[in-house]
């Protein structure tokens, strides 16, 4: 008997893996479906290296060419004439006047409107339908290697986000690959971005998924993670790993540390919101000054390079991505009043550097503004006579500010992970970046990013479906299928033409096409039979602009009753079509069914 059960069990597992099996890759069973899987395992597994390679070289020469760079400026310091009476350099301010003329020659050569970053790359990622621009994007990441070079107090990890993501897309457009979508490709780039310039794979791969994609699907994964360790790994056994800073001090026990870490949470939270409000303040006072003024994008950063050198003879840490200096705050070795004038100083000039013109990314800054709070709370501490782990605080600090300012928590606790591989510290920074992360949320916003995208009538908390549905216009769903109408005919004929088609309304129409009104056959069927039509039609019928998007329509669809909706050409007023509600339903259900294969599949 036991035989037998076993007999059936084993059919009954070998019918349900060929059924799994054929059911995960969407393929028909037989040769011709082994063919097609193998080809997509190696379509995934040729998209995740290369995109990994090509992202790990140009990222880790862009790293290793701003570190050279930022080496041999400091040893240029007496190339130019000393300012008595003060220990800074000229040639920071002289620097800075180059990068300006330089990016400004960039703006003109890819003819960039505005500069291109992170929040681009998550728009086009929840996008079925656009591609990221790739000339802004490679115009964009030159100009923000120009600012870092120079020794602008700006990030590049930002720049490097948006650069993978623009490999990923370009990629995508050019192999046009039907089996993998577009934001897999700019999820794949921008995991690889980052692990190559952090050197932390893991992080790479949930920072693709958590800030860009928003999303976790096995099949967007399975490339991404590919792309994320192939460039880690290429970027280590190419060009070596050098972590950002190292800690060699261990926490012994974390539970009577827990209060500070809460309140402090809520400290860098509103620090996040301060900064990120810094930036935004910057740009709008950049295009006041512009429109009142009369300042060219030139002079704006000509502005902010002059004032970010004055400010360099008095306090040269403050320029550069700061990777030196956070090593410093992390080892204590800056006392309270100087980390509150590096975290002042680096907050403004930061601000006025990305919103004068001077482009560059928003991270770096923010680790480093994080570890100078970081730094003054924990000496607080000290000095109140808690005990505390010396460099707890400013890794947290940075965590926390960072996380709030990125909007991905988790991606930022899996960097201080793996670059500090302590447990204990990736536990303390969790506990106070979900803090700060949530106060920020409720006093600013998710991130940084989204804002952005905000202001420029882009609402990512919407969703996939929402947005799909906002870029898709309803001209594309019209339908020539009604019953055409001139104002002089008869009742009578009319009720004729309309229930000949099988229609219960008209749409009266100039000859030139142009939208008069539309009628109802239980109006007309009513109304006296020999007089014109044009004395029944609705006053104020419900239309749609021939530009309103799905999303639009589905709202002023919502007060509608009847059998279509009128789509009307604003510029001309001609009828271009009709819908229906079920047609505008079948658009969104549609919508819907794309978005859930996308985050499900």
């Amino acid at each position: 008997m036991s035989d037998h059960w076993g007999y059936f069990a084993g059919l009954q597992r070998s019918y349900s893996s060929r059924i799994w099996f054929v059911k995960f890759m969407n393929f028909k069973s037989g040769p011709a479906g082994f063919n097609q899987a193998f080809i997509y395992v190696i379509t995934v597994l040729i998209t995740g290296c290369g995109i990994g390679i090509l992202v790990s070289i140009v990222a880790s020469l862009m790293v290793s060419m701003i570190t050279a760079l930022a080496e041999y400026q400091a040893g240029q310091g007496n190339i130019l004439p000393m300012i008595p009476g003060v220990d800074g350099s000229l040639v920071p301010m002289g620097l800075l006047v180059v990068a300006a003329i330089l990016i400004g020659i960039i703006r003109r050569l890819f003819n960039i409107t505005r500069w291109h970053g992170p929040a681009d790359s998550i728009y086009s990622a929840h996008r079925t339908d656009n591609q990221l621009d790739v000339k802004a994007g490679l115009g964009s990441s030159l100009a923000a290697f120009v600012s870092l070079g120079a020794g602008a107090p700006v990030g590049q990890y930002g720049p490097l986000v948006h650069f993978g993501a623009t490999i990923g897309s370009y990629l995508k457009q050019l192999t046009n690959n039907q089996n993998i979508g577009v934001d897999v490709f700019i999820g794949c780039g921008v995991a690889a971005a980052i692990a190559a310039g952090f050197h932390a794979p893991i992080a790479g791969i949930v920072f693709a998924h958590e800030a860009v994609l928003r999303h976790f699907s096995f099949r967007a994964m399975t490339p991404i993670a590919i792309a994320s360790i192939t460039s880690e790994w290429f970027s280590t056994a190419i060009f070596g790993s050098t972590p950002i800073f190292t800690i060699s001090v261990s926490i012994t026990d974390l539970l009577p540390m827990v209060p500070a870490l809460l309140a402090s949470g809520v400290i860098f939270g509103l620090l996040a919101v301060g900064f990120m409000l810094s930036l935004f303040y910057a740009g709008n006072l950049a295009g006041n000054l512009a429109k009142k003024r009369g300042l060219t994008p030139f002079g704006l950063m000509m502005v902010a390079a002059l004032t970010c050198g004055i400010v360099a003879l008095f306090v040269p840490e403050i320029m550069g991505d700061g990777s030196t200096e956070i090593s410093q705050m992390i080892g204590g070795h800056y006392a309270v009043h100087f980390l509150l004038v590096l975290l002042v100083l680096k907050l403004l000039l930061t601000s006025l550097c990305i919103g004068f013109g001077l482009f560059g990314g928003v991270f770096s800054p923010s680790l480093f503004i994080g570890a100078a709070a970081g730094g003054v709370i924990g000496k607080f501490l000290a000095f109140l006579g808690l005990a505390i782990t010396p460099s707890l605080m400013p890794v947290v600090g940075f965590a926390a500010v960072t996380a709030a300012v990125v909007g991905a928590p988790i991606s930022v606790v899996l960097v201080v992970l793996e670059l500090t591989q302590s447990y204990e510290f990736a536990v303390a920074a969790m506990l106070v970046a979900v803090v700060s992360c949530f106060v920020s949320s409720l006093v600013f916003g998710h991130s940084f990013f989204d804002e952005q995208l905000r202001l420029r009538g882009i609402d990512i908390a919407q969703g996939r479906g929402n947005l799909q549905l906002m870029g898709q216009s309803i001209s594309n769903v019209v339908s020539d299928d009604y019953v055409r109408l001139c104002a002089d005919m008869m009742v009578a004929d009319a009720v004729v033409a309309i229930a000949g088609e099988g229609k219960s309304e008209g749409y009266c129409l100039r000859d030139n096409g142009a939208f008069i009104g539309k009628c109802n056959l239980y109006d007309l069927i009513t109304a006296p039979q020999d007089q014109a039509i044009k004395r029944y039609l609705m006053s104020t019928p419900i239309y749609l602009k021939d530009n309103a998007s799905i999303m639009q329509s589905i709202e002023i669809a919502s007060k509608f009753v009847g059998e279509t909706i009128p789509v009307i050409d604003q510029g001309t007023g001609h009828l271009v079509g009709v819908v229906s509600e079920a047609d505008i339903f079948e658009a969104y259900l549609a919508a819907q069914n794309h978005v859930r294969d996308l985050e499900h599949g």
